[in-house]
């Protein structure tokens, strides 16, 4: 007789408490399985009565235990009359073999969803090659019934395209969490490996509904002591509980660990010594977590070792790590932020001037991780030159999906549009048939490993990520990470039905916030494609006149190069050429003001204030209306969130009513500040209707921030 792997609903309620005994706060993510829409989704079926499977696999069990709470009753309650069982397994169970179904292209993670008729019964059938795809594809059925409608007549197939799928935490042995604003790390460190938590299984959870099958847990700017053995026992422990979520467990390497944990006199990876002290290191990696899924590297960047230091190049650094994991199936994921300690004509080139010439010389488990931008997360930038350069090359996209440029934890800014801005890029000219999607999925070049990494804004405050709209920035990066090409808009309405309410008059106003949040805050902090104006070391708050740091890339004054006569960064053939590094049809576009367009003007060129625009208002002019314009675009962020309280619940509406306000006053703080700033360079008089700044120049410089969160240590 088939073996029936049943949570009860009653069961899980006595684990995790009613739903109306537990307040709004955010804990559940998008995964709040007592919302309305999905009683009324599992009630268009029948009421499922038991969720069935007859592999006994923890990855299965996973997949079970949640269907059931997300029924959120008791299946033994329901009448077997109107109850329909959720069949769920990969081909290697005989239930499922015997209904024939198409799952031989559904590739190692890939699942199929569908309503059948089994053995005179209503079913739903969860299946798969795998059983990881299984889980995803319970998770696919629970996100469908949390849209609300019908799950008669279901039919769901899909498979991710990416098959590295990871977030980056930047988190220090400590908890404090580089670039963090909501709380400390999620890894205790301290009390790991004898002590767990579950928010380790939540956390899994939730990366295992959206598609995240990587996890790096350590800040990039590594110490060494994370491969020790006391601290590999602690990541194992982590390994344990993310394990059956289909959740590999990366680390980040210090590139110096051979001096600073094995006594050599040298990291240089040529050296045979090196070599042999990174190959035991990774067998004693995979001695106690055997499913370990590689190193990330910082190297050569913000003063961290690597193979440059021995005059050698990344790829000789890259290679040597990736030998020693080569055996057991790991990868090297190798970051191109190479921010060096000397001055470049343009700290955008550096990237492309020192990875480009490495093309093809990357061992086949490395992959060459590169920022979405040339710079560093800026809240526009134009896509990385290196993305149409490196055909020979597995490039990993990384985008940051913790706001330290974007306001924090503070500031609405959804994200999807920027990650999908930058996936849909056209890295050659040619059209949609070579975007930075195909390059990072492999399509493009025939590679058969890829990634994408995200940044994580992860931290132990209750709701995760410091606010509820930022958790939409985790939903989205999971989902674009599975599939480069998904509609931004159709995933902020999948994540507030999820997280809001499906009721139209929330779901419309909100992803309509969602999707006009981000060009908001670009518009108050960096318009015309301005970057890096932000005050230096926190990056909260505006600093534009900071020009006194040692280096002058540590300056915003670098950046926008504001003087009497214009503004903007000259990248053309009369500046920096950075253009020359973009394919032909692009760099001629980006070298001609009049066809780069506005977002990026200023980021290709230095012009004068009086340079009339394609609307034919002055530059000036148009600047400091795209400020007046992210100043208004906040204040109505503020105003329609206000319009719906009492169509979501108090307590998540009075946090977000609280950072939107907190929002709307930086947002003219920005717009005072800058413009103060810009006007006092310019010495042009404000266009009419635009209001004087708050104060004085001199009283926005005066503000300082020494303790404001997420800096580095």
């Amino acid at each position: 007789m088939d073996r029936l792997l049943m949570v009860v609903g009653a069961t899980l309620i006595a684990l995790f408490g009613t739903a109306a005994a537990r307040a709004e706060d955010g804990y559940d993510l998008w995964l709040r399985y007592d919302a309305p829409q999905y009683r009324q989704a599992w009630a268009s079926i029948g009421s499922p009565g038991a969720v069935s499977a007859d592999e006994d696999h923890p990855t299965i069990r996973a997949a079970a235990d949640e269907l059931t709470r997300a029924l959120g009753h008791d299946p033994a309650a329901t009448p077997a009359s109107s109850a329909a069982t959720i069949l769920i397994g990969t081909a290697r169970s005989p239930q499922i073999a015997r209904l024939g179904l198409p799952l031989a292209g559904l590739g190692p993670e890939g699942y199929l969803v569908r309503a059948v008729t089994a053995e005179g019964r209503r079913t739903i059938v969860v299946a798969a090659r795998e059983p990881v795809g299984v889980l995803y594809g319970a998770f696919a059925l629970i996100r469908q019934a949390g849209q609300g409608g019908s799950l008669g007549g279901l039919d769901l197939s899909d498979q991710p395209r990416v098959r590295l799928r990871v977030l980056d935490h930047w988190d220090n042995l400590d908890r404090h969490v580089e670039r963090g604003y909501a709380g400390q790390s999620i890894w205790d460190w301290w009390r790991l490996p004898a002590i767990g938590d579950r928010r380790y299984t939540d956390y899994a959870r939730a990366n295992a509904s959206i598609g995240v099958n990587g996890t790096v847990l350590n800040n990039v700017n590594a110490k060494a002591d994370s491969l020790t053995a006391p601290y590999l026992a602690k990541a194992a422990a982590v390994a344990d509980v993310l394990r059956p979520w289909g959740i590999r467990v990366y680390l980040s390497a210090r590139f110096s660990a051979p001096i600073e944990l094995g006594g050599l006199k040298t990291a240089d990876p040529l050296d045979p010594q090196v070599r042999a002290w990174w190959k035991v290191k990774a067998d004693e990696i995979y001695r106690v977590i055997p499913d370990f899924g590689g190193f990330l590297v910082k190297a050569n960047s913000e003063g961290q070792p690597g193979p440059r230091d021995y005059k050698r190049s990344h790829a000789d650094g890259a290679n040597a790590l990736a030998a020693a994991l080569a055996p057991h199936g790991g990868v090297v994921m190798w970051r191109a932020f190479v921010y060096a300690d000397t001055d470049p004509d343009d700290r955008a080139k550096q990237a492309f001037t020192e990875f480009k010439p490495l093309d093809g010389t990357f061992a086949d488990n490395v992959l060459v991780q590169v920022k979405n931008g040339p710079i560093d997360f800026q809240p526009r930038e134009p896509f990385h030159p290196l993305f149409g350069a490196m055909p020979k090359t597995p490039l990993m996209i990384e985008f940051q999906i913790t706001k330290e440029y974007l306001g924090f934890a503070s500031h609405l800014a959804y994200l999807g549009p920027l990650f999908a801005e930058t996936l849909a890029a056209d890295t050659r000219g040619k059209g949609a048939g070579s975007t930075v999607a195909k390059v990072v999925d492999g399509s493009l070049d025939g590679h058969r490993l890829s990634g994408i990494a995200g940044v994580a804004n992860i931290g132990s405050d209750r709701d995760w990520s410091g606010s509820i709209f930022d958790q939409a920035n985790w939903y989205a990066f999971g989902r674009l990470a599975w599939n480069p090409t998904a509609d931004p808009q159709a995933l902020a309405t999948e994540w507030t039905r999820l997280t809001w309410s499906s009721d139209p008059t929330v779901v419309t106003p909100v992803v309509a916030m969602m999707m006009r949040s981000r060009q908001a805050v670009v518009d108050y902090m960096t318009p015309l494609g301005l970057a890096h104006l932000m005050a230096t070391g926190h990056h909260y708050g505006p600093g534009p006149w900071v020009s006194d740091l040692a280096r002058p890339e540590w300056n915003p004054s670098y950046y926008h190069r504001a003087d009497r006569n214009g503004i903007g960064f000259d990248r053309t053939r009369t500046g920096s050429n950075a253009v020359a590094q973009y394919a032909p049809p692009l760099a001629r576009r980006f070298a001609n003001p009049a066809a780069t367009g506005e977002d990026l003007l200023l980021w290709f060129h230095h012009l004068p204030w009086d340079h009339r625009l394609a609307g034919g208002d002055t530059l000036w002019d148009t600047l400091v209306r795209r400020y007046d314009r992210g100043v208004a675009g906040a204040a109505s962020l503020r105003s329609d969130w206000a319009a719906l309280r009492g169509r979501v619940d108090e307590e998540r509406w009075q946090r977000t009513a609280e950072r939107l306000a907190v929002q709307e006053a930086e947002a003219r703080w920005w717009r005072d500040a800058s413009v103060a700033y810009f006007q006092s360079v310019s010495g042009r008089p404000l266009p009419p209707g635009s209001a004087k700044p708050a104060h004085d120049l001199d009283w926005y410089k005066a503000q300082l921030f020494p303790y404001a969160p997420g800096q580095g240590q």
